[in-house]
């Protein structure tokens, strides 16, 4: 069952006031009451631990959300099932405005026990708090500022397994966009800069099946599949391409099951980032034109997963996003190019304009010093408020940007 939080709990007092310093805006006013709430919400999303593997974790995470999400929204949002994993979304089914994250996590159940829930100074630190539960919490705040109901055209998607590709969201997220103009992606941001350009990834397993024998009494009856393994894993060593930045890892091996067999199975897993589709194809050729100098079989699960999302499906957005940002007085946006991968390289390579980067500013993913920046938490809100305003076109009368 979902829980549910207390918001008037307190906080410390002294980051509401410091983050007035230097900016004298109406909507920092309003932002700045918002942080103890802001934090409250961000904290309870925190304790709900939500490792992508746990898929009762998975539903806990986002019954709670929908619960805080009441305090931000002005309408309620709803949990979906969707291919045996629960969905968080609010707003039309198919906006023209999408904003999506995640609500799962790479820290397994117990972690807070180690990596509480803190604030000190402007840090505030726990397991997913960067990546990526402040863009979450962001995201609601934004959409409450703004002004903005679903009649403006406006939704938003959280999936529960985005750290392991979003394989049973995939589909929904290409339903969601289909009458989109626009994406904006609320992943988090090390030193405020915005992602425009994303690497495509690769998986593969290479499972290589040989024959079995003694060890001792008759290895040349076997056909040792880890040897295979190896040629294989050598072979990948050529494949990458420094110039182009492509990168061929192998990452996890097994075989054998007794000291003195020879192994029947070996297994390789290998993971492959490239800027460009074209650097995808040509490794999955060579992935799969494979072949051993021993007489066994490959089987290949896997290929090309994410696209890369390139730079021409960010520009537009960037553009808007950095012109928001100068009209509410901010030092100029940086974008930045990064090897991994979001569900951001889904949409661009669907053809919708996608801005990837929108949410927390900080340091750390997947790290123990995973840690997310307060003072920067009325910047973010605010440009993605503004932004949202701009992109649906007709200010809602109830917007608090008094910039515009």
């Amino acid at each position: 069952m979902a829980r549910q939080f207390d918001h008037s709990e307190d906080l410390p007092k002294t980051h509401s006031a410091s983050l007035l310093d230097g900016h004298s805006a109406s909507l920092l006013d309003g932002h700045s009451a918002n942080i103890p709430a802001m934090l409250t919400t961000l904290r309870a999303l925190v304790e709900c631990e939500s490792p992508t593997s746990d898929l009762a974790s998975a539903y806990a995470v986002a019954e709670l959300a929908q619960v805080l999400a009441d305090d931000w929204l002005p309408t309620p949002a709803r949990v979906e099932i969707h291919s045996g994993r629960p969905i968080w979304r609010w707003g039309p089914d198919q906006p023209e405005v999408l904003l999506i994250g995640h609500l799962d996590t790479v820290w397994p159940i117990g972690t807070l026990s180690t990596i509480p829930f803190a604030i000190s100074d402007d840090r505030v630190t726990g397991p997913g708090v960067f990546d990526m539960k402040l863009g979450v919490v962001q995201g609601w705040a934004a959409i409450k500022e703004s002004g903005i109901t679903k009649s403006n055209g406006v939704g938003m998607l959280l999936t529960t397994d985005e750290e392991t590709g979003s394989h049973a969201s995939r589909e929904l997220i290409a339903q969601s966009i289909e009458n989109a103009k626009a994406v904006i992606i609320l992943e988090p941001s090390l030193d405020g800069a915005l992602k425009t350009r994303r690497k495509g990834t690769s998986n593969y397993l290479v499972r290589i099946l040989g024959v079995a024998s003694h060890a001792g009494l008759d290895p040349e009856r076997g056909v040792n599949a880890l040897v295979a393994a190896a040629e294989f894993i050598l072979a990948t060593q050529h494949w990458g391409n420094k110039e182009r930045e492509t990168s061929v890892t192998p990452t996890v091996s097994t075989s054998g099951t007794t000291t003195n067999t020879v192994p029947d199975l070996a297994e390789v897993h290998v993971d492959v980032r490239a800027w460009n589709r074209t650097e995808q194809e040509r490794v999955d050729q060579l992935v799969r034109a494979f072949t051993s100098t021993l007489p066994v079989t490959i089987e290949i699960v896997g290929g090309i997963d994410r696209p890369a999302m390139e730079p021409a499906m960010s520009a537009e957005l960037f553009t808007l996003a950095s012109l928001s940002n100068r009209e509410l007085g901010y030092p100029d946006l940086t974008e930045c190019a990064v090897g991994g991968a979001s569900d951001g390289n889904l949409t661009a390579a669907a053809g919708i304009p996608t801005i990837d980067g929108m949410g927390a500013v900080g340091d750390g993913a997947h790290a123990d010093f995973e840690w997310a920046s307060i003072s920067a938490i009325p910047q973010r809100t605010e440009l993605l408020a503004r932004m949202l305003i701009k992109l649906v076109g007709d200010p809602p009368r109830n917007a608090a940007i008094s910039h515009l």
